[in-house]
């Protein structure tokens, strides 16, 4: 394992893909924060869900649940916005944050809406690339041109989800009979994919989960947004976007990024649920990526994998001590 190992980020997705691209978006013109999300997806629509905001998706304040089993009923892009769109909302839409998986869903369909491009293609010409990145991207079935291996395996099929819909008591609402579907992976996932929704509802590509990348690479992506959009005297995105994406909302958290109490002020971050970790503390000028594969030894007896939380803050810190004798 090395530098250029490629490791499935999970919902670091959500901040080095779908965040980005709105970004770009609404630098464009081509998204308004405050707009309501119907405007660019009209199938979502609902007595609650018209004032449901791009602002609210990207704070994870928009009331949808945190996750549902999607590819139980969908089997492509476009039949798992239309299941997406059929769910209640769980909560009241700007009351609290709830981090939801859904509403990276809608954000990633949003944004393929409106440049008439998947997503993967998109960050892939509009930020990928101009960076020379050549490690980090989507790998939906039969692609050519993506991240090729090595890979960093993660788990032997999906035991987390599988309990996720099958045991009630687990924390996750799902109404439905869990033995309807049957399509659960018993392999090793290897440049694979880890999450189910990622992988049998959206082909590979989703908003909220599905990139893949190197630490090399990423520390790439987290310098773009220190060094204020600038990369070899191209400005691919402005200081003052960023700024607006970095700052602590009343949700505790930044649009898209988390923005971590206990570490300098400023710092933003995100995990990933393969045990992944990416943080900048714009004060320092520091980039920090953490890339584990902590599924890969199993499930423990609770059926859950090792929590890194405590790991990574002491990764942070660690670095902050080591910059601080510099």
């Amino acid at each position: 394992m090395t530098t250029s190992t490629a490791f499935d980020l999970a919902s670091v997705t959500k901040v080095m893909a779908t965040t980005m691209a709105a970004m770009l978006l609404l630098e464009r013109g081509q998204v308004e924060l405050e707009a309501p999300v119907y405007r660019y997806l009209p199938e979502f629509r609902g007595t609650r869900k018209d004032s449901v905001t791009v602002y609210h998706l990207l704070t994870h304040s928009a009331g949808l649940a945190q996750w549902q089993p999607i590819y139980y009923s969908a089997a492509t892009s476009e039949e798992a916005l239309a299941t997406i769109c059929e769910l209640p909302l769980e909560w009241g839409v700007g009351e609290a944050r709830h981090y939801s998986d859904l509403g990276f869903m809608l954000l990633g369909h949003l944004i393929e809406r409106m440049t008439g491009m998947r997503l993967d293609r998109f960050v892939a010409a509009e930020l990928y690339r101009p960076l020379g990145l050549e490690r980090t991207g989507f790998r939906p079935p039969g692609c050519t041109d993506c991240p090729a291996s090595p890979f960093a395996a993660t788990s032997h099929g999906n035991p987390f989800e599988y309990r996720m819909v099958h045991d009630t008591a687990f924390g996750y609402r799902y109404s439905g009979d869990p033995d309807t579907w049957s399509g659960w992976r018993r392999r090793t996932l290897d440049g694979e994919v880890n999450d189910g929704n990622a992988f049998h509802a959206f082909g590979g590509v989703a908003g909220h989960a599905g990139l893949f990348s190197t630490a090399r690479e990423l520390a790439a992506l987290l310098e773009l947004l220190l060094n204020g959009g600038e990369t070899a005297g191209r400005q691919l995105l402005q200081s003052a976007t960023i700024a607006m994406f970095l700052e602590r909302t009343v949700y505790g958290q930044g649009l898209g990024w988390q923005t971590p109490d206990w570490a300098p002020d400023g710092s933003f971050s995100h995990t990933g649920f393969t045990g992944t970790f990416v943080a900048g503390i714009p004060s320092r000028g520091l980039a920090i990526v953490l890339l584990t594969n902590r599924q890969h030894l199993g499930v423990d007896d609770d059926t859950r994998y090792p929590d890194l939380t405590v790991l990574q803050r002491n990764v942070v810190e660690a670095v902050l001590a080591v910059e601080a004798t510099r």
